[in-house]
C-alpha cells in the first residue's frame, strides 16, 4: 500500500523535465556502471543522481602511491583477461593495459584454475620447507578441491561445507602416509596453509563456513592475470569522467530509503514520487526508482533501518544468510630485499598447525599465524614491498591494532621463519582495513551453508514484487540464462600463475552487456556471484565480474518496481 502523499523541501535543484528520475545509492564501480548506463544519449533518464558516502569515488578499488610506486589497497588484478571478461574490454577500450596483456597470446594462456606455487616456503622453525613437499601438498589439496564439483547437480550434498569435505578426504589420505611423524607434522601444517589461501580467495573466516553443493558454480576465462600498470584507480577515473559532475554527490551517507510511498516537492505540487532518500546530514531526494549498489556488509549491518517499509521477509533472510567475510592486505617496506631477485611468492607454514584440529586460541598471541604469506612486488623507486594476505576473524583483529603492533609483530614472525634474528625490521607499514570501513564492512561474499544461489537471484529481484509484467521491471540486475556463478574478472588472494574453480566472493550481478559504449557481445553468460572489487594474489583466470552495466533493453523502460537492491556490488 502506498503511503499517505507528503511534501518534501526541494533540498536539491532538478529540472523538470520529462522522464524518471533515479537515484543510485554507491559510488563503487557498480554503481557508477549504472550511472553511465542511465546517462547514455537517448536513455529517457533527463535527472540521474548519485549518492556516494565517502569523499572519493571506486568503494574497494583503491590504489595509493607509497614508496615512490602504487599499491592496490582492494582490487588488484584483472583476473581471466579476455574476450569475454568486462573488465578487460572497459581496460582495452580505455587504454590502461600495456602490449603484453593486450597481446592475443596473453589472451589465450590456459593455467589450469589454481594459484601457482610459492618461490619459497619457510617454516616456524626457520628452515625452508621442501618444495618437493609442498608440490606434493598442493596436489593433493587442489585435486579434492576439484572434486567439490562433483556435488554440484546432486540433490543433496552429503557434507555441508567445502571445509568439512576437505578435511574428511585429508584425515583418510593423512592415514596411509608412510612419512615419519615429524614429516607428518609439516604436511598437515602445509596443507593448513593452503585452507587459509582458500580464505582468502572465498572471502571467509573458515572454508568450514562455505557451501559444498554451489562451490562448484563457477566458469573460468582464459588469459594470464594482469594488472594496471598505473593503478586500478584509473578505471574508476575513465568511467567518471563519462557521467557530469552534477549528477555525482559525495560525503552524502544514506540514512533512510522510503521506496513504497508517495511523495510531493514543493515546487512540483501535481507531480508524485514512490521513493525519498533521506541522508544523513538531511538532505532528501525524491525520485522515481532507486538502485542500491552498497555492499553486502553493509547491508547485513544496516537494512534495518535503510530500508522504510522494512525489506520483505524472503529477501530480507537472503542478506542474512548469504555469507561476507574480510580479506585484507598488509604492505611491508623494506630498506633491502632479504628475498632472493627471482622470489616472487613467500609462503609461511607454522609447523603446529592443522587442518584436521581447530584449537581454540587468543587472537593477540595468534592472530599472525592465519597470514598466509608474502607477494613480493616489483621494485619501487625508494623500496622494496612485501605484499601479505589475511582472511577471516584474525584479519579483522588485525585492523584493531596499531601499526607499531603490527610491525612489531611482523618482524618477529619474519625473524623466525627466516631463522635470522638479525633480520633488519621493515621500514614502514601499509594495511587495509576493509572490515572498519564503515561503508563496506568486509572485503566480499561467499555462498555461505545454509544459503544458495538462489539467494542471490531473490537479492536481485526488484521491489515492490507485485509490480507489472517482467519485462518492466528494473532490468538493472540480469539474471544469467545459464551458469549462475562465474569468478569476476577482478579478485583478491591467490597466488601468480593461478586461478580458482570453486571459489566463491563478492555478491556481483553483471548483465550481458560488458562495457558503457558497445552492445552486449556473445559472451559467456555473466556471474551471479563474483568478486566485486577484491584484493588477491593473482590466480588465474577466475573471471569475476564486478561491474554492472545494462544494455539499453534491459534499461528501459524501467517502470515499477522502484527498489533494485544489492546485487550491483557485493
Amino acid at each position: 500500500m502506498a503511503a499517505a502523499a507528503a511534501a518534501v523541501p526541494s533540498a536539491v535543484p532538478v529540472p523538470a523535465a520529462v522522464g524518471r528520475r533515479v537515484v543510485v545509492v554507491g559510488g563503487g564501480l557498480s554503481g557508477l556502471g549504472a550511472a553511465q548506463r542511465l546517462c547514455r544519449p537517448g536513455a529517457s533518464f533527463p535527472d540521474v543522481r548519485l549518492l556516494e558516502a565517502t569523499h572519493r569515488p571506486g568503494g574497494r578499488v583503491c590504489s595509493r602511491t607509497h614508496c615512490g610506486g602504487v599499491v592496490e589497497m582492494g582490487a588488484h588484478w584483472i583476473h581471466g583477461p579476455s574476450k569475454g571478461n568486462p573488465v578487460f574490454q572497459l581496460a582495452s577500450e580505455y587504454g590502461l593495459l600495456g602490449e603484453k596483456e593486450m597481446s592475443e597470446e596473453n589472451q589465450l594462456i590456459e593455467v589450469g584454475g589454481h594459484p601457482g606455487l610459492p618461490s619459497v616456503s619457510y617454516s616456524s622453525s626457520g628452515k625452508v620447507v621442501s618444495p618437493d613437499l609442498v608440490t606434493d601438498m598442493a596436489n593433493l589439496f587442489y585435486t579434492l578441491l576439484d572434486q567439490t564439483r562433483e556435488f554440484l547437480h546432486v540433490a543433496e550434498a552429503p557434507i555441508p561445507s567445502v571445509g568439512q569435505f576437505l578435511k574428511k578426504e585429508i584425515a583418510r589420505h593423512a592415514a596411509e602416509w608412510e612419512d615419519d611423524e615429524e614429516t607428518k607434522r609439516l604436511r598437515l601444517a602445509i596443507l593448513k596453509n593452503f585452507f587459509d589461501l582458500e580464505c582468502c580467495v572465498s572471502g571467509t573466516h573458515s572454508m568450514d563456513l562455505v557451501a559444498l553443493a554451489p562451490f562448484g558454480e563457477y566458469a573460468t576465462l582464459p588469459g594470464l592475470d594482469c594488472t594496471f600498470p598505473a593503478g586500478y584507480e584509473g578505471l574508476t577515473d575513465c568511467v567518471m569522467t563519462s557521467l557530469s559532475k552534477d549528477i555525482l554527490l559525495f560525503n552524502k551517507p544514506v540514512k533512510t530509503i522510503h521506496w513504497n510511498g508517495s511523495f510531493q516537492e514543493e515546487n512540483l505540487p501535481g507531480q508524485t514520487f514512490p521513493v525519498r532518500v533521506e541522508c544523513e546530514d538531511g538532505e532528501q531526494f525524491l525520485a522515481d526508482h532507486v538502485i542500491v549498489t552498497v555492499s553486502l556488509g553493509v547491508l547485513k549491518e544496516k537494512q534495518d533501518s535503510l530500508f522504510q517499509p522494512p525489506l520483505p521477509l524472503p529477501k530480507a533472510e537472503a542478506i542474512r544468510k548469504i555469507g561476507f567475510g574480510t580479506n585484507n592486505k598488509i604492505f611491508l617496506e623494506f630498506e633491502e630485499p632479504f628475498w632472493e631477485a627471482d622470489c616472487q611468492q613467500i609462503e609461511l607454514v607454522w609447523e603446529d598447525t592443522s587442518p584436521l584440529v581447530d584449537v581454540p586460541s587468543d587472537l593477540k598471541d595468534t592472530w599472525f599465524q592465519k597470514l598466509i604469506g608474502f607477494l613480493v612486488l616489483p621494485p619501487f623507486e625508494t623500496g622494496h614491498v612485501l605484499c601479505g594476505f589475511i582472511a577471516g576473524q584474525e584479519s579483522e583483529f588485525m585492523e584493531t591494532l596499531s601499526d607499531e603492533e603490527v610491525l612489531s609483530s611482523l618482524t618477529q614472525v619474519l625473524r623466525r621463519m627466516t631463522g635470522n634474528p638479525q633480520l633488519p625490521a621493515p621500514k614502514s607499514v601499509l594495511r587495509s582495513k576493509w572490515h572498519s570501513a564503515p561503508y563496506t564492512r568486509g572485503s566480499y561474499s561467499y555462498v555461505a551453508v545454509g544459503s544458495t544461489g538462489e539467494d542471490v537471484d531473490l537479492l536481485a529481484e526488484p521491489l515492490p514484487a507485485d509490480g507489472p509484467s517482467p519485462q518492466h521491471r528494473c532490468c538493472l540486475l540480469e539474471k544469467p540464462p545459464t551458469a549462475r556463478f562465474t569468478p569476476p574478472p577482478t579478485v583478491p588472494c591467490s597466488p601468480a600463475g593461478g586461478k580458482p574453480t570453486g571459489s566463491s566472493a563478492c555478491t556481483t550481478r553483471s548483465p550481458s552487456s560488458t562495457s558503457p559504449d558497445s552492445e552486449a557481445p556473445s559472451s559467456p553468460p555473466a556471474p551471479r556471484f563474483g568478486l566485486p572489487l577484491p584484493l588477491h594474489l593473482p590466480r588465474q583466470p577466475p573471471a569475476r565480474l564486478p561491474l554492472a552495466f545494462p544494455s539499453d533493453r534491459q534499461i528501459l523502460p524501467l517502470a515499477r518496481p522502484w527498489l533494485s537492491v544489492g546485487i550491483l556490488a557485493g
